[in-house]
């Protein structure tokens, strides 16, 4: 979180969002462990370049009997217009849990379609799943981001009808600024001060579970207020200016034991948002007996489920997670 991105570093040919993976993991299945990691970056980038590890294909080609609904308007500020991309099986005659993928990018980059890899994927298996665009810097500072994420909440239980998903099985699931965003969103449902106005505001933005690959969940720590990142986000004033807005900001202030089931997907050597982030989260969602699951990932930096057995172990452990705490779609 220091002048470096939030979110990828690691590898400059394919910089996008998305994560995960390498050693043990609370509960994960012994038979189904994550690929080892590496001693060091420097030793991921040569893996890279030496072909013997393999990235994923960012631009997944649509699978059949997956429908794909670009270019949704979900929200309009102005005459900013807020599109999401929706992914859906081609033939639905029952509501299945629905997801929302929010990109990461330091707050100020990256786009909804980073997550093309798993919204395919997940459509696949019978979610009804979207991935959304929300306001970045300097065009929105806080709270824009997580006023929009909320919109996108509410926007996908206000047509749960149409599109077939049960409003009561929504789980959010991000990467970097985007899982934080889905933990902000996941741990303040009716928060006034993160909510926004004008956006189906009679509708509720609770969720029934969160995915967080590698967010920040704490802005308040010294790391984190030295980040011109983080400061940027928050209008621009310091730690020292403005410590409620750092507060406020930080889903792990906002925790209580009413929280949705949440799973933490995090690597060790991720010098751009720190394992202690996560290592935090995890102490404080088992303090509350918060259900949730905690992956710590040895030897994997940021942004890692661009490797793909990262990838394929992502894909395995998010979908056994989502089908323990929102049923099977299928």
């Amino acid at each position: 979180m220091n002048r470096k991105p939030l979110l990828p570093v690691w590898i400059v040919a394919a910089a996008i969002s998305l994560t995960l993976p390498a050693v043990l993991s609370e509960t994960a299945p012994e038979a189904d462990k994550p690929p080892p990691g590496y001693s060091s970056k420097a030793a991921v980038y040569a893996a890279i370049a030496s072909g013997k590890l393999a990235l994923v294909d960012t631009k997944a080609p649509l699978p059949e009997g997956v429908k794909l609904e670009a270019d949704i308007e979900y929200r309009k500020i102005g005459e900013k217009r807020l599109l999401l991309d929706l992914y859906s099986p081609a033939k639905l005659e029952k509501a299945v849990p629905g997801l929302i993928f929010i990109h990461g990018g330091a707050w100020r980059g990256g786009k909804r379609q980073d997550y093309r890899v798993y919204t395919t994927h997940f459509a696949s298996l019978g979610y009804v799943v979207a991935t959304v665009s929300y306001r970045l810097w300097p065009e929105g500072t806080f709270p824009a981001a997580i006023e929009d994420v909320k919109c996108a909440i509410r926007w996908m239980r206000s047509e749960a009808a149409r599109i077939h998903v049960d409003p009561e099985r929504i789980a959010v699931l991000g990467g970097s600024a985007g899982g934080h965003l889905a933990l902000l969103a996941g741990y303040t449902p009716g928060k006034a001060e993160l909510e926004g106005k004008g956006c189906r505001d009679e509708v509720s933005t609770r969720v029934a579970a969160v995915v967080d690959f590698y967010g920040p969940a704490d802005l308040t720590t010294p790391f984190a207020q030295a980040s011109d990142v983080v400061r940027d986000f928050l209008g621009g004033k310091t730690f020292a200016e403005a410590p409620e807005a750092y507060r406020l900001a930080s889903p792990i202030f906002h925790l209580t034991k009413a929280a949705p089931p949440t799973l933490i997907l995090h690597g060790t050597i991720d010098d751009t948002v720190p394992i202690d982030q996560a290592d935090s989260l995890a102490a404080k969602l088992k303090e509350l007996g918060v259900a949730h699951e905690y992956a710590r990932l040895e030897g994997w930096p940021h942004t890692m489920d661009l490797a793909r057995p990262v990838n394929d172990y992502c894909k395995r452990r998010v979908g056994a997670f989502l089908s323990k705490h929102l049923g099977s779609p299928r």
